[in-house]
């Protein structure tokens, strides 16, 4: 096991998930239920099936498709969506 990668996955994904819509959907419903703990293994259980199907694609896709495309195919992605988020008009909920 790589410690390195570890620690730099482990970093990457607590900041990405801080305010995110997953931790306020798990705040929500621990607020709502007596049973903290199963709101926790719920929101943890589902964070870790949904890591390993990301590992699972990442893993099959770079059998076919070199590591620099899909970076490259990746930050992409993020500016089509950044852009495309702030140019679509403020919905009011």
């Amino acid at each position: 096991m790589d410690l390195k990668v570890m620690l730099t996955t482990f970093g990457l994904v607590f900041l990405a998930e801080l305010g995110d819509k997953t931790q306020f959907a798990t705040f929500c419903l621990s607020a709502d239920n007596e049973s903290k703990i199963s709101v926790f293994l719920g929101s943890a259980c589902a964070l870790a099936i949904t890591s390993f199907i990301a590992v699972l694609f990442g893993a099959a896709f770079s059998r076919f498709i070199p590591q620099n495309y899909i970076k490259i195919g990746t930050g992409v992605f993020f500016i089509i969506a950044g852009i495309w988020f702030l140019m679509s008009p403020a919905r009011s909920v």
